[in-house]
């Protein structure tokens, strides 16, 4: 047996063709202000705003075991910045995204060295209660509507663009960024060093504590950065809908129910599975929105069907069954006939 005529790679056929077509994808969405309407563009948006959400989660729970319920002081905490920022501090409402993000990671460290002391359910439990303590202080803050909420002033609203097209546009294609930068930062921190000492955590704790690798650490970096986007995401989610209060602001239906639902079904612990899932929930939401109660009910009866029919998710049965690669992050050995096929 020749040993030479094996190689050791990360690529594979499949992961160059999703590439190709994923930039062709980018482009065709990048030009949705000259071919889409406005009611298309809000859609995208916000599907672009849940994938994001939910990449940022899934990295979290399924790469770093830190299954939190509590996102939503993130997303609210995000927005409220977003408003402070450029109410009180003349901020541009797009610099002020970036800026709610470093809000978002300084507060997020004294929070986690809270509730990093807990472990498994009483993590997910601290986590929620975290969220409530947000809820409720951001309530009590008369200077942005306390209970109520408050709105962007007109004269806000304008500075961002000219004209009400330009505005929509604008930002359409800051979602469309976010949910770029999120995926790509996800995908190429799994791909470093650090991502593989994340894997190893998620596999085996034990194994990866006694190879030297700081679990605390790793863990408390993925945390930081996971909330400092959430923020980032909270701050453009409350900027297109130009008003916040502190029930939708922290609410754990919009901002942590669904964004699990859609990890669940798409692939906990995988890059894709995210990306599947926003997909399949926005066409369920799309198609059975109007049925009331009855929608929630479908969504939970979906959950359970493929949690216990493809319990790796959609993407999870997909993968073994046809071995898809799209995002390549470990190593795998190539035979000579794949080679001659390459």
């Amino acid at each position: 047996m020749n040993l030479d005529s094996y190689t050791v790679t990360r690529g594979s056929k499949s992961a160059k063709i999703a590439a190709i077509l994923g930039l062709i994808v980018i482009v065709i969405l990048i030009t949705a202000p000259w071919w889409a309407g406005r009611a298309d563009m809000r859609l995208l948006g916000e599907l672009f705003l849940y994938l994001a959400l939910a990449s940022l989660w899934n990295l979290m729970a399924g790469y770093a075991g830190l299954v939190s319920v509590g996102q939503q002081a993130y997303v609210g905490f995000g927005g409220y910045m977003l408003f402070a920022l450029t109410i009180f501090g003349g901020v541009n409402p797009v610099f002020a995204i970036a800026l709610a993000g470093l809000l978002g990671a300084a507060i997020a460290v004294p929070v986690a060295a809270l509730i990093f002391r807990l472990r498994g359910a009483y993590f997910a439990i601290g986590t929620w209660v975290m969220a409530e303590v947000f809820r409720l202080s951001f309530a009590q803050v008369g200077a942005l509507g306390g209970g109520s909420g408050t709105s962007l002033p007109v004269g806000i609203v304008r500075s961002m663009a000219d004209g009400r097209s330009a505005r929509e546009a604008l930002s359409y294609w800051l979602a469309l960024g976010v949910a770029t930068l999120v995926v790509a930062a996800v995908y190429l921190f799994l791909r470093s060093r650090k991502g593989l000492a994340l894997t190893a955590i998620r596999d085996n704790e034990l194994a990866a504590g006694s190879l030297g690798i700081d679990i605390f650490r790793t863990k408390f970096l993925v945390y930081i950065v996971t909330c400092a986007m959430t923020a980032m995401v909270g701050a453009l989610i409350f900027l297109q809908k130009l008003r916040i209060s502190p029930d939708a602001a922290f609410s754990v239906n919009d901002w942590t129910a669904f964004v699990i639902f859609i990890v669940v079904i798409g692939g906990i612990g995988t890059i894709e599975g995210p990306i599947i899932g926003t997909l399949i929930f926005f066409a369920l939401r799309e198609t059975l929105a109007d049925l009331g109660t009855i929608y929630l009910m479908v969504l939970g009866l979906v959950a359970i069907v493929i949690m216990l029919k493809a319990p790796k998710g959609i993407w999870g049965l997909i993968k073994d069954r046809m071995n898809l690669q799209i995002f390549p992050l470990g190593y795998r050995v190539e035979t000579p006939d794949e080679n001659k096929g390459a």
